[in-house]
C-alpha cells in the first residue's frame, strides 16, 4: 500500500517505470528516491521521473557497506545489467527459460509465437557486447540519514543479485522505520530463506513469497512483507 505523502526507495530502478507508476498512483504526492548506478540507464530514469518534482535519482548501487563495484551493462537488455552476473551464469539455461516465460505471458499476441529453439540465440543477443562500468556503492542507512528519512513506507529492491547485501546494510536502528518491502530474490544457496529471515527478524512478519508466471522455471521469486496492521 502506497499512499500520498509516503516515502519510497526504488533500489535497482532501471529506467524508472516502477517509480513513475507509484507517482501516478499518488498524484505525484510521494517522495521517491530511485537508485540507478549505470549512467546510460540512469539518463532514461532521470528523463522518465523528471515530471515528478519529489522524485530523486541517485547514482549509487546499494550494498552492505560503502565501496565500489564493477557492473556489467548490457545495451540490448539494460534490465539484466548487474554486478552479480554469477547469479545468471551459474544456472544453465535460466536466461533462456526467462526469455520463453516472458514471451508466453507478454501482452502482445505475437510474442507468444516465439519458438522454444530461438530462446537460446535471443538470450545470447540480449547479452551481446557487454560494457563494464565502475560504480559507487552506498548503504540504505546512509541514504536514509542523508535525506532525513524518519519513515520509509516502501522499500523496493530489484538489484539483480545484490538484494541480500542491501538488507544487510540496513542498521538495526533503521529497521523500525521501514514499514513494508517488495524484493526480487535470486534463490541461490538458500538466499530466499535468509532474506525472509532478515525481514521477519526486523518485524516485517506479514510475508508472502510468489513466483511470476513468466519466471516459474527460474530461481527468481518476489517477496512481499509488511508490519502487522490493525
Amino acid at each position: 500500500q502506497v499512499k500520498p505523502g509516503h516515502t519510497v526507495f526504488d533500489i535497482g530502478a532501471n529506467i524508472g517505470i516502477f517509480g513513475v507508476r507509484m507517482a501516478q498512483r499518488c498524484g505525484g504526492d510521494i517522495k521517491l528516491i530511485a537508485f540507478e548506478p549505470i549512467p546510460e540507464i540512469r539518463a532514461c530514469t532521470e528523463a522518465n521521473l523528471k515530471p515528478w518534482p519529489n522524485a530523486f535519482v541517485l547514482p549509487f548501487g546499494i550494498a552492505r557497506e560503502r565501496g565500489t563495484a564493477t557492473f556489467t551493462y548490457f545495451p540490448n537488455a539494460p534490465s539484466l545489467s548487474s554486478a552479480h552476473l554469477d547469479d545468471w551464469e551459474g544456472q544453465d539455461g535460466v536466461l533462456e527459460e526467462a526469455v520463453v516465460g516472458n514471451a508466453r505471458h507478454a501482452p502482445m499476441w505475437y510474442a507468444k509465437l516465439l519458438p522454444r529453439f530461438l530462446a537460446g540465440p535471443l538470450a545470447r543477443w540480449l547479452t551481446k557486447n557487454p560494457i563494464e562500468v565502475q560504480c559507487e556503492l552506498r548503504t540504505v542507512s546512509e541514504i536514509m540519514a542523508e535525506h532525513n528519512i524518519d519513515q520509509l513506507d516502501l522499500l523496493k529492491i530489484d538489484c539483480e543479485g545484490a538484494e541480500e547485501e542491501a538488507l544487510i546494510g540496513i542498521s538495526e536502528s533503521d529497521w523500525p522505520k521501514i514499514q513494508q518491502a517488495v524484493i526480487e530474490v535470486h534463490d541461490i544457496d538458500g538466499r530466499l530463506a535468509r532474506v525472509e529471515a532478515i525481514l521477519r527478524k526486523a518485524g516485517l512478519t506479514e510475508l508472502v513469497t510468489e513466483k511470476e508466471a513468466a519466471l516459474e522455471n527460474t530461481r527468481l521469486s518476489n517477496v512481499y512483507a509488511h508490519r502487522p496492521r490493525d
